[in-house]
């Protein structure tokens, strides 16, 4: 067994081990049938089963009810980005956006190009450090979209946000999809890209409710249909399979975890011993505010770009990788996802110790 890094990659990103063996058997034959995942169709039984095996995990995992449809696309978020509006958004009509990050404003762009946009609120003028309280929602919205975690920024909402009546919520919840406790029936549509808490990228996953499939356009281009996708069960055209297969192991040791409600106390026992000593430090400060902070991304400075950068450098040389901040933001940024253990966050925080008392 290669040594493995400790990987703080915020997408794609660490992937529990377990699944990480087990694929490594399919790849060679699925489930004893001497053809490796990879290999086979996506209409043999073998395939079908890992499908039906994908979307039974995920109802159970999250208690998705028969009035969604869970489908696995491509193109990621930034492609729901635009079929969100294109399905359901009329030029007449107006869809309340709550600006957090910069995925959100990118979903705004988009949506901009089939209806019209209310902001509901937005945290640009304090570089998104926060989730606003302070929303104007619109009185006949479409819908109400929001990015449910800012991966970039570190925050993430507490809550969901307020809907109006006759409008439906619709959430890019990339970064902490099923990392806690969620009521799925709050929602209209959930759209998650894989790569940071269920599995490899290129596929994407949407549970949508199926009375608004139904009342999707039906001029659109057969691909960007969601009815189209949701009628052939994800296999209008050649799924991303070994990405589903992944899936299915991810949510079968979710599962195994003892489901969301542990997931989501395993992971906010991870972010406390982080946030706790960052709170404490002379030295590293958290750049999320307190009652905004996300549980998978954290994100901190020290206020100094040559000390962060000697930093990012150490612990790359120590065995923690992934630890530089995004490339619009700087500084640091520790994704630690689902599959991320705890013992690696307090190996983290132990050299961010010893780091602070050599260069303090």
């Amino acid at each position: 067994m290669v040594d493995r890094k400790i990987n703080f990659s915020a997408g794609p990103a660490a992937l529990p081990l377990s699944v990480l063996e087990e694929a490594q058997e399919a790849l060679i034959s699925l489930d004893g049938t001497g053809i490796g995942v990879l290999e086979h169709s996506h209409r043999g039984k073998a395939f079908v089963s890992v499908y039906e095996n994908a979307v039974k995990r995920c109802r159970e995992v999250a208690g998705i009810s028969d009035d969604y449809d869970i489908l696995f696309l491509q193109g990621g978020a930034s492609t729901q980005f635009f079929m969100v509006p294109m399905n359901f958004l009329d030029t007449d009509q107006t869809a309340d956006y709550l600006v957090t990050g910069s995925w959100s404003q990118k979903a705004v762009k988009e949506a901009k190009k089939f209806g019209n946009v209310n902001i509901v609120c937005s945290s640009e003028d304090r570089n998104f450090c926060y989730i606003p309280k302070e929303r104007k929602t619109s009185s006949s919205a479409r819908y109400v979209h929001f990015t449910s975690n800012n991966t970039i920024y570190g925050t993430e909402f507490s809550t969901e946000p307020e809907v109006p009546n006759g409008a439906f919520l619709a959430c890019d919840a990339s970064s902490d999809i099923f990392s806690r406790p969620l009521d799925v029936n709050k929602y209209g549509m959930i759209y998650a890209g894989a790569q940071k808490n269920l599995g490899p990228s290129g596929v994407t996953l949407v549970i949508v409710r199926k009375d608004l499939v139904e009342q999707g356009k039906s001029d659109l281009p057969t691909m960007l249909q969601y009815r189209t996708h949701a009628d052939k069960e994800s296999m209008f055209n050649t799924p991303p399979t070994f990405g589903i297969y992944i899936i299915s192991l991810t949510l079968k040791w979710i599962q195994e975890q003892g489901g969301l409600e542990k997931i989501g106390e395993r992971n906010a026992a991870k972010a406390a011993t982080l946030y706790s000593y960052l709170d404490q430090s002379q030295l590293f400060k958290a750049t999320a505010d307190t009652d905004s902070r996300s549980k998978m991304n954290v994100c901190f400075v020290t206020g100094d770009a040559d000390k962060d950068a000697a930093f990012i450098k150490a612990a790359t040389e120590a065995g923690f990788d992934g630890l530089k901040g995004h490339r619009s933001v700087g500084g640091m940024r520790a994704s630690i996802y689902n599959a991320f253990e705890p013992q690696d966050v307090e190996s983290l925080v132990a050299f961010m110790r010893d780091f602070e008392q050599k260069n303090g």
